[in-house]
């Protein structure tokens, strides 16, 4: 997932926190082995070398993982998708870029995006992808997947307070050590050592995406990392974007779609949503929030919209 991963265990069992974390570790392992795209012995590279051949019988924790991503696809309309892939073959965010790519790369690179295309048969347990070239990957997902499951196989050993911390995006539960509500900052994108603001959450998750992330510089413009997925440009008009949702995997995804559509229509649709709130920080440091979100703003930052 080429993230870092920090666990915390709050337990008056020290042994048992210790059991914890690592099992977290160990399933974390293990979801990278089973979603990733880079390693050519996983099922998802199994998956995409058959695009446009044959189905692919999969474990069935990837079939489930893959029909929920889909229906967040549908959710939103296709922007969120993960069959989006294609794209790195023009865009890398490694250092290895020397030039922009041109419209008719970019415009070929999306032809192959769709979800539509993703086939999915239930009693077999395949994926089929249906056109050659087609490529899946859980870039904007699997780090919220991974959270969950961390969190999962804690709980299961009796703890009950924690934070899985997945490259900046926390899924929280129980509380800390003090007996408080776990508090999360949000980051400001023009200084990431400081905070807009913070939240008290618990049994919660908190992500957000950010163009301060990952991004490439060519004549003194930055392009994010954050892809369109009809255009096949990296998005602008978005600074960050934070997801407050009890589901790491959930608002994993709709961090990213958000940011895709913008102040207008991203909050418009987290607000048609129960449970989940935004926050969403353009390119003019104005702050647009969901209608229910509760955050406690530092001195220095802007009024919302």
């Amino acid at each position: 997932m080429g993230s870092r991963f920090e666990i915390v265990a709050v337990s008056a069992d020290a042994a048992l926190a210790w059991r914890g974390i690592n099992a977290a570790i160990a399933e974390i392992e293990r979801i990278e082995q089973l979603i990733s795209s880079w390693d050519p012995a996983s099922q998802t590279s199994e998956i995409n070398r058959n695009a446009g051949i044959r189905p692919v019988k999969v474990d069935r924790e990837l079939f489930e993982l893959i029909r929920r991503s889909k229906k967040v696809s549908q959710l939103t309309s296709g922007i969120f998708d993960i069959s989006f892939a294609s794209v790195d073959k023009i865009w890398k965010f490694d250092g290895s870029m020397t030039h922009l790519p041109t419209a008719a790369e970019m415009a070929a690179s999306v032809s192959k995006i769709n979800y539509k295309n993703i086939i999915l048969d239930d009693a077999a347990s395949t994926v089929f992808l249906r056109n050659s070239g087609m490529k899946i990957g859980f870039g904007a997902i699997g780090k919220g997947y991974a959270a969950n499951k961390a969190k999962a196989v804690m709980l299961e050993l009796g703890i009950e307070n924690g934070v899985v911390n997945a490259g900046g995006d926390l899924n929280a539960w129980g509380v800390r050590a003090n007996g408080e509500p776990w508090e999360i900052g949000i980051t400001d994108p023009k200084d990431k050592t400081k905070t807009i603001g913070w939240l008290q959450i618990s049994n919660t998750a908190v992500v957000t995406s950010g163009n301060y992330e990952k991004f490439v510089e060519f004549d003194g413009k930055r392009y994010s990392h954050i892809i369109h997925p009809k255009t096949g440009m990296p998005v602008s008009g978005t600074k960050s974007v934070t997801i407050v949702c009890p589901d790491a995997e959930l608002a994993d995804a709709l961090a990213t779609s958000v940011f895709i559509l913008g102040e207008a229509d991203g909050v418009a649709l987290i607000d048609r949503l129960a449970g989940i709130e935004c926050l969403l920080i353009n390119d003019n440091d104005q702050i647009f929030t969901s209608k229910n979100l509760h955050l406690n703003y530092t001195k220095t930052a802007s009024t919302p919209h």
